[in-house]
C-alpha cells in the first residue's frame, strides 16, 4: 500500500512504498532549503533536476544531477538545496 508524506508546508512531496529494493520513496522538492533527519541508511538518486547535499561532518557542499546517487548513514542529518524542481527516489536499509 502507498502512504502519501508532505514536508516543509508542502514543498516537499512523496510517496512512500516497498520495492524489490526494501523500503522506498520517490518525491519531489520544490525550490528551497531543507535539513533531513535519518532514521536507517538512505541512498538517495536524483531523478530529474538539481540537488546540492551537504553531507553529514563535511563542510562542503556537493552537486548531485539525474542518475546521481549519494548515501547518508541512520541517525544523522543533511542539507539540501534545490534551485529549480527536483524529483528523487530514497531506498531505506
Amino acid at each position: 500500500m502507498f502512504k502519501t508524506n508532505s514536508y516543509f508546508d508542502d514543498k516537499v512531496l512523496s510517496i512512500a512504498f516497498d520495492s524489490d529494493e526494501g523500503k522506498a520513496t520517490v518525491g519531489v522538492m520544490a525550490p528551497g532549503e531543507y535539513t533531513f533527519g535519518t532514521n536507517s541508511k538512505e541512498y538517495m538518486t536524483v531523478i530529474s533536476g538539481i540537488m546540492e547535499v551537504q553531507l553529514p561532518g563535511s563542510t562542503e557542499w556537493k552537486t548531485y544531477k539525474p542518475y546521481e546517487m549519494f548515501e547518508v548513514e541512520a541517525n544523522e542529518s543533511f542539507h539540501v538545496k534545490v534551485s529549480v524542481d527536483t524529483s528523487y527516489k530514497c531506498i531505506y536499509k
